[in-house]
């Protein structure tokens, strides 16, 4: 058993999911020590350790190598991401708390909402509103990691636009699409039981029949 989990622990998908949770106080240190270079460099590392999360889980099903562990460790290293670059930008100033605060319950209370639908084999779709919730919210820590304002070449010439300023409006608008989807998930949550507790009724009453005759 202990070198069956010795395997799963280091298995590619997962080698990956930690090299992506490495990767984390890298763009922190980059991020604290604020320069424009330093400001684009945590831009650069936070985006390759959040947007390779499609690769472990690829590599996972192509070579039949999904575990619990990576079951587990995918999903932390997604919020550990995410979280820790939100409580550093808000130590800076760039993020206000009362966003983190929100991003982190939504997490908790979804997590938690699963865990308990799992234990009582209820499967919950995850909905669109949660894609969205994600990318915006990876698009937009991105632009307020930048910072400083770039220049950008349009159609019509070219325009400063302010990294900073953007990566607010995008982390705004996450945060509907955050508590949307949780929204949402609560709603399917309590639909799932309500239909199995019906179904449940309903197998209890044809058994009753069965018995009767």
């Amino acid at each position: 058993m202990a070198r069956s989990l010795k395997k799963e622990l280091w298995s590619s998908p997962n080698i990956i999911t930690f090299v992506r949770i490495a990767a984390i106080p890298v763009y922190l240190v980059f991020t604290y020590y604020e320069s424009r270079m330093h400001s684009f460099l945590a831009a650069l590392v936070y985006t390759a350790a959040a947007a390779t999360d499609f690769l472990d889980g690829w590599l996972a099903r192509r070579k039949n190598l999904v575990t619990v562990i990576g079951k587990f460790l995918d999903p932390l290293a997604d919020k550990l991401i995410a979280v820790s670059a939100l409580i550093m930008l808000v130590h800076l100033g760039r993020v206000t708390a009362w966003v983190v605060i929100v991003v982190m319950s939504r997490e908790l209370a979804v997590t938690g909402l699963r865990t308990i639908a799992m234990s009582e084999g209820i499967v919950i779709a995850a909905g669109q509103e949660g894609k969205y919730k994600t990318a915006l919210q990876l698009v937009a820590i991105v632009f307020l990691l930048l910072h400083y304002p770039y220049p950008i070449d349009f159609v019509l010439g070219t325009a400063m636009v302010d990294s900073n300023r953007v990566g607010t409006v995008l982390l705004y608008i996450s945060v509907f699409f955050s508590v949307w989807s949780a929204w949402k998930y609560f709603g399917g949550f309590i639909d799932a039981v309500y239909r199995k507790d019906a179904q449940a009724a309903r197998d209890e009453d044809e058994e009753r029949r069965q018995g009767a005759r």
